[in-house]
């Protein structure tokens, strides 16, 4: 009797265990995620759905929360993702320089953890745990290409240089200060300027952290009514949602000027077929997504090659990022990128 009770009682205890082996090797991995802000045309317009999409397709639950431009509120959002024992954390950084207190918390959780989009400023920091990495862009990319459309243009346009002195006379919208895209861009795309041995002089800069509509729609209001407002010969525009605003302020005051942004969201296109806006350039955010959550079910199973199974590679210089390309968008190739 005594051993029957006892093979009963290790039937029931290697059932519970099987039961729990099934549990981590095929239960449902849940990712908590944030969105820096839903405010960001791009990051809630596009990135957002698609991990939503994306995640379901995959058989995971993603939850999203906003963590509203706050560093310090995302801090407490990941607290509460931790005490949650979520699989895998995705996280959109709002300030790039405090990555070291996101990855420590997920380290001290144990925790995989794969941030996204915002890459880290913090120099050697992605080598402080062994589960952490990066998806994102090459962050110049997008201002080299920007540029170089940009000086293809204006050489085959010599009428906008409208005082025929060789400069070009430019407006810069930036986005948000210290982010590593809005920085390099802003480098980059004038750069390929002076490259082509093409002189520049900027005639104003405006710096916006919400990379927001209206901004730029008040911004290029303001310009247009300035002592330098008949000067401007280009307006280079460091996203679309500061570039439609501009766009909606040229409109008003019936200005035309060459016109250029980074996304290629769906209303970019459209103002490109209207002739509103010159070119953008694809900032993917699809495969960004894709990537993220790849990666992100990946760790969560405990695979130690995280891309196994994707079209991702790792970056093999210590930054342990899977970079998605950017891509000229044009007004002959734009049909290319409608949905």
């Amino acid at each position: 009797m005594k051993r029957s009770i006892v093979l009963l009682a290790l039937l029931a205890l290697l059932a519970t265990s099987l039961f729990a082996a099934g549990q981590k090797d095929g239960g449902e991995i849940v990712i908590g995620a944030n969105i820096y802000s839903f405010a960001d045309n791009f990051m809630n317009g596009v990135m957002k759905p698609e991990l939503e999409r994306y995640a379901a397709s995959k058989g995971a639950r993603i939850e999203i929360v906003d963590s509203e431009g706050q560093q310090a509120k995302l801090n407490d959002q990941v607290d509460v993702f931790i005490t949650r024992k979520v699989s895998v954390l995705a996280i959109n950084l709002v300030d790039p320089a405090s990555a070291s207190a996101i990855i420590a918390k997920a380290k001290a959780a144990g925790i995989p953890l794969i941030l996204f989009n915002k890459e880290p400023t913090e120099r050697g920091v992605m080598a402080s745990y062994d589960k952490v990495w990066y998806v994102g862009t090459n962050s110049a990319e997008s201002g080299i290409i920007q540029g170089q459309m940009m000086v293809a243009d204006w050489r085959a346009n010599p009428s906008w240089d409208k005082n025929g002195d060789g400069v070009v006379q430019y407006v810069m919208l930036k986005g948000e200060p210290g982010h590593p895209d809005a920085e390099a861009r802003t480098l980059e795309s004038v750069k390929a300027f002076t490259d082509a041995g093409i002189k520049v002089e900027q005639l104003a800069l405006e710096a916006d952290p919400n990379w927001s509509t209206q901004h730029g729609n008040d911004k290029m209001a303001a310009w247009l009514t300035s002592a330098f407002a008949s000067r401007i010969e280009l307006v280079i525009c460091n996203n679309d949602g500061m570039a439609f605003g501009a766009i909606n302020a040229l409109k008003a005051a019936k200005v035309k000027l060459p016109i250029y942004s980074v996304d290629a969201l769906d209303q970019a296109l459209t103002h490109i077929a209207d002739g509103e806006l010159n070119g953008t350039v694809l900032n993917d955010g699809v495969n960004q997504s894709r990537a993220t959550l790849d990666l992100a079910i990946n760790a969560a199973m405990g695979k130690a090659n995280v891309v196994e199974g994707t079209q991702w590679t790792i970056t093999t210089d210590g930054t342990k990022a899977v970079r998605v390309p950017y891509l000229p968008v044009t007004p002959k190739n734009y049909q290319e990128f409608r949905k």
